[in-house]
């Protein structure tokens, strides 16, 4: 089995535009929410969200490319690009000749939605002959994002988008890490990227009732597991890791963030939005990932929740947790990250991904912030409010979504063997 190893991340994310950013503020207890600006959304319950705050597309666009592109594929050439980066590749470019052994999964929730209201504005405005761009169909489409990194790095291997819901992300790194394993492919630049604090995208989510209405203290809003908790808040941003066959990174002397170990994917085949009574689907999807990592519970060290902050989600990732668990899911330390990032739905996975690989490569854990009030139902060590130094040496990071679909990765630390 070729071993797969991280040497790149990439984050834009509501806490900041780089991943040194980001990380500080997370593990200061950040939270990025507050009132939203890009619509007027005084007529919906809920008006706030995670924006992504100071955007700027310059170091990873040209100003003419920019124009048009959605915000979600700026997010995933941006994030892509500081992956490439931080892997140490010159010119954010894939080496001469190997350019067949490189691929890109890269996917989205719901892709371009701002440049399908912004259209259809216009046709109202000037009319179906006036109101459509020639880049319209390339702007909304998912697998541009993973399409625009190839074209830009020049890789040439499996290319296409994962679109699994808030799953997304997970799935492609997940899937990515299985090119390897196959030898499709020596590099594979994962992730996911999300942009949907819309009219469509916060109207939806309003008329299901899953989003909190703690208008009055946004910073509050995102409390997973809290008994308190009301729903969670929307986000954006864009997460990226650069994989590689374990030899090809040693032979180029790269900088190892750690093993990707697991990977375990399933369905619940329940219901179109709530988990499966006491996390049945997430119960396998656990189970699968410490198969395919070769571990057992024990052996994990830290796990980074779905942990959505809605009351169904947290409860049954908590039964599942204490399921395949056991006794040490009284041991093993949980946090949401997204009571500080907010939900950032199809780049969630990639982005938590990350944050997992950091904690392990670092030595520190991410808190979950807003943790005033215990659940009876979500009883289990939550980093409560303040981020925790530990070193760990396996550490896992769920993702659910819409439609039962489940993901898990299992991230190990690499001790140079």
């Amino acid at each position: 089995m070729r071993r797969v190893v991280i040497t790149g991340i990439g984050l834009i994310t509501p806490l900041g535009l780089t991943t040194e950013s980001t990380w500080s503020a997370l593990l200061a207890g950040k939270s990025g929410a507050g009132p939203l600006t890009q619509f007027d959304c005084e007529a919906f319950k809920t008006q706030f969200a995670c924006e992504v705050k100071d955007w700027d597309s310059d170091p990873y666009l040209d100003k003419r490319e920019a124009k048009h592109l959605d915000r979600f594929l700026q997010f995933a050439v941006g994030a892509g690009m500081q992956a490439m980066d931080d892997a140490g590749y010159e010119g954010r470019r894939v080496p001469e000749g190997e350019e067949e052994r490189w691929g890109v999964y890269f996917g989205s929730g719901l892709g371009g939605v701002h440049t399908i209201e912004d259209t259809y504005q216009k046709t109202l405005e000037k009319g179906p002959r006036h109101g459509f761009s020639p880049y319209f169909v390339t702007d909304i489409i998912i697998n541009m994002a993973p399409g625009l990194m190839s074209i830009k790095t020049g890789a040439q291997g499996p290319n296409f988008a994962h679109v699994s819901a808030c799953s997304t992300g997970a799935h492609s790194i997940g899937e990515a890490a299985r090119a390897i394993r196959w030898d499709d492919a020596d590099v594979m630049i994962a992730g996911g990227a999300e942009a949907t604090l819309s009219i469509l995208g916060v109207g939806g989510f309003n008329a299901m009732r899953a989003l909190s209405t703690r208008n009055e203290d946004p910073a509050r809003a995102s409390r997973p597991f809290d008994k308190d908790r009301d729903g969670f808040v929307m986000s954006e941003g864009a997460g990226c890791v650069i994989l590689e066959e374990l030899e090809h990174a040693k032979k180029r002397g790269a900088r190892i963030y750690g093993e990707l170990a697991g990977y375990g994917a399933n369905s619940d085949a329940f219901h179109v939005t709530q988990p499966a009574p006491e996390g049945e689907g997430a119960q396998r999807c656990i189970r699968k990932v410490l198969k395919d990592a070769k571990l057992s519970p024990s052996d994990i060290g830290y796990i980074n929740a779905h942990g959505t902050s809605t009351h169904f989600n947290d409860k049954n990732e908590t039964a599942a947790i204490k399921k395949t668990f056991g006794d040490h899911a009284y041991k093993v330390p949980v946090s949401s990250t997204k009571s500080m990032t907010g939900h950032m739905l199809g780049a969630a996975g990639a982005v938590e991904c990350a944050f997992a690989t950091l904690a392990i490569h670092r030595g520190v854990l991410p808190p979950t912030i807003n943790y005033e009030t215990p659940d009876p139902e979500c009883d289990l060590d939550y980093v409560p409010n303040t981020a925790r130094e530990l070193s760990v040496d396996a550490v896992m990071s769920n993702s659910f979504g819409f439609g039962g679909t489940n993901a898990s990765l299992i991230v190990k630390r690499y001790k140079g063997d």
